[in-house]
């Protein structure tokens, strides 16, 4: 009997210590946020501003306008006689100890005036030493005496989706507030600019924490806050830390960020694209034009090909393509791998410098025929400004039709099928015939002044 009660007690005994055990092991999954709120709020700043704007005046008040505008201004709006004083707020944080600090270039665009306000209650005037536009960054310099507390960037790269994060920021004005989440997930393309790469979190983000840092467990920026989604609870994105990273020595030296550039469209490989190129899955940029005289001409680089490689990287998704050669220095020399015809071909790419609207073109692919087509007359080239134009005509789409739902358009011009250049009719007729029932075509289109490859499927 006694040793009977001895194994049920030896048992629960077990049992108990096994559940404290889960217990002590699932506390310590979640950060210290106090510890590391106190850590680290001393690194961040409250950003104000004020830029004089111009009267309001509506653009149909005047000859030519609206008769009743002058109605509405009085008595359903107040017309401001005077420029005026426009303020907003959002946030930074400190990244040496001699006053330089990070936030969104929106918020201190066109700024006349710049405030930075420290968590010990300190004001200085922030002067803008560097701005990028395309990245939404801003490097302030304020003037501070002694040493400034610093927030430690992190590597970007190591983050995983589920990672626990911390946000500190100035959202609606109210300084200082800490927010935590996770990071829900990456590489999130949301159309803000050409090199879109954000981080997602569920950590609060509002009006306010823009250019504030989102923080990991051990104290590190890995982003800066930048975006929500209106009306959206628990989606917030930051641009990576390492992005900043790259841009900060030049912001730094010169104000300003020199970008690479290669010279091509690209757009993204999707399924039926793979399998028209013979390849098992999708990945790469596949390249739809090539500019002329751009360092991918002189490199060899062909329309059609895929490109696999960058400087020693895969290219899982088209936008990386375009962020990569932006952030390789003008005058480098790089390989690139690109699948051509089946098999894969190393070249090597001198990248230059890039320009105002030299932007990597990212075109957008469809899938699925249901066309009706023309020959490009020189006649009908010059009247839709085509002149010198090679192909088909499309003329019309069928509703709900392969082609329509592989997004092929009325105006396109249809310049190649499956590698084989089209300039008539016949041509275009032939080539669609040759194509069996389960295969795949794939056409080269021309449309205004980009081009673009689809893939259909023949059902």
């Amino acid at each position: 009997m006694q040793a009977a009660i001895v194994a049920r007690f030896l048992v629960l005994s077990l049992f108990l210590s096994s559940l404290f055990s889960a217990v002590a092991g699932a506390a310590t999954l979640t950060p210290d946020f106090a510890k590391l709120a106190k850590k680290l709020k001393p690194a961040v700043v409250n950003i104000s501003t004020s830029k004089t704007v111009g009267m309001k005046k509506h653009p149909n008040v005047g000859p030519g306008g609206d008769p009743f505008q002058d109605y509405f201004e009085k008595f359903f709006e107040t017309p401001r006689q005077h420029p005026y004083k426009q303020r907003s707020m959002g946030s930074g944080f400190i990244i040496s100890d001699d006053g330089y600090l990070i936030t969104n270039n929106h918020v201190v665009k066109d700024a006349d005036e710049i405030k930075v306000k420290l968590s010990d209650g300190r004001e200085f005037k922030g002067e803008v030493k560097g701005r990028d536009d395309k990245l939404d960054l801003a490097l302030i310099k304020i003037a501070a005496k002694g040493h400034l507390p610093v927030a430690p960037l992190g590597d970007s790269d190591k983050i995983e989706v589920g990672d626990w994060v911390m946000a500190i920021g100035n959202p609606f004005g109210l300084a200082q507030t800490v927010t935590a989440g996770i990071i829900s997930a990456q590489g999130r393309v949301i159309g803000s600019g050409p090199y879109d790469d954000f981080i997602q979190t569920d950590a609060s983000i509002n009006p306010g924490n823009s250019g504030g840092p989102l923080f990991n467990t051990d104290g590190e920026v890995i982003g800066i806050n930048t975006a929500i989604v209106s009306g959206g609870q628990g989606i917030g994105f930051a641009i990576p830390i390492n992005m900043a990273k790259d841009i900060l020595p030049q912001l730094k030296e010169s104000g300003k960020v020199t970008r690479g550039w290669l010279g091509v469209s690209v757009q993204q490989v999707t399924q039926d694209l793979a399998q028209s190129f013979g390849m098992e899955g999708e990945a790469g940029a596949l390249v739809a034009e090539v500019i002329k005289d751009s360092p991918a001409e002189k490199a060899g680089v062909k329309g059609g090909d895929i490109i696999l490689e960058y400087d020693g990287h895969h290219i899982k998704e088209m936008s990386e393509l375009p962020r990569r050669v932006a952030a390789t220095a003008v005058g480098r020399t790089v390989k690139l791998v690109v699948l051509r015809d089946g098999k894969q071909v190393p070249l090597q790419v001198t990248i230059e410098k890039l320009k105002d609207g030299e932007e990597e073109d990212a075109a957008v692919s469809g899938d699925r025929l249901g066309l009706k087509v023309a020959d490009l007359s020189a006649e009908r080239a010059q009247q839709l400004r085509l002149q010198g134009e090679k192909g088909v005509l499309v003329t019309d789409v069928d509703a709900d039709s392969l082609a329509e739902r592989a997004g092929i358009a009325e105006g396109d011009v249809i310049r190649e099928i499956n590698g084989v250049k089209v300039t008539s009719v016949k041509d275009y007729s032939k080539a669609i015939a040759a194509v069996k029932k389960g295969g795949y075509l794939k056409m080269l289109l021309k449309r205004g002044d980009a081009s673009l490859f689809v893939a259909l499927r023949i059902d």
